[in-house]
Parts: C-alpha cells; sequence; structure tokens
C-alpha cells in the first residue's frame, strides 16, 4: 500500500472534526457592549428587528419557535412587551444621561 504525498488530502483518513468556534460569545457580548453604551434604544432596534423576523416567519408558516416560548403568537406578545417597555424607557435614560453630563 502507497503512502500518499505528503500535503494532500486522503480520503480514506476522512476530513478532521472542526474546532470549537466561540463566534456566538464574541457577538453576545459585541451585544451586550451596544446594549450598554445605547440602553433601551438598543433593546428597541433588537426587539423591532426580532418582532418584523417573527413576524415574517409566522406568515411563512412556522408556527413553534426554538425559543422556549415555543408558541410564535406569544414570542411576538413577548417581544412587543419588551418595546414598549424600552421605548417608554428612552426618555427616562435620556433625562438620566443629561443629569449625569450636565452636573
Amino acid at each position: 500500500m502507497a503512502t500518499p504525498p505528503l500535503n494532500q488530502y486522503d480520503a480514506s483518513v476522512g476530513d478532521p472534526a472542526p474546532s470549537f468556534d466561540p463566534l456566538r460569545l464574541c457577538v453576545f457580548t459585541t451585544i451586550a457592549l451596544i446594549s450598554c453604551i445605547l440602553g433601551p434604544i438598543a433593546v428597541l432596534a433588537f426587539t423591532l428587528i426580532a418582532i418584523a423576523g417573527y413576524a415574517k416567519a409566522r406568515r411563512g408558516g412556522l408556527l413553534r419557535s426554538r425559543c422556549k416560548l415555543g408558541d410564535t403568537r406569544v414570542v411576538l406578545a413577548y417581544l412587543t412587551v419588551i418595546a414598549v417597555a424600552a421605548a417608554v424607557g428612552i426618555p427616562f435614560w435620556v433625562m438620566l444621561w443629561m443629569r449625569m453630563l450636565g452636573g
């Protein structure tokens, strides 16, 4: 049995297992940073994007989500409550920053 030349693909060995890529951790950190800096504005923006995505998916026939809440109607209701809370919180957040920066 001849040995294949070095540095060439050997089909009898197969592909190596992919190494763990913690990309999600980087994404979560970036989202947390944006939320920390922009507060309820970021929460509202991310929530509106999620609502648009779930509404489109529901219109496309998705009735159950992998989200822990399950039913897409419940997920949409949850996201709507969060969006309203963020919208209500924005003026208070702005006043807090104005008070902190204005002395």
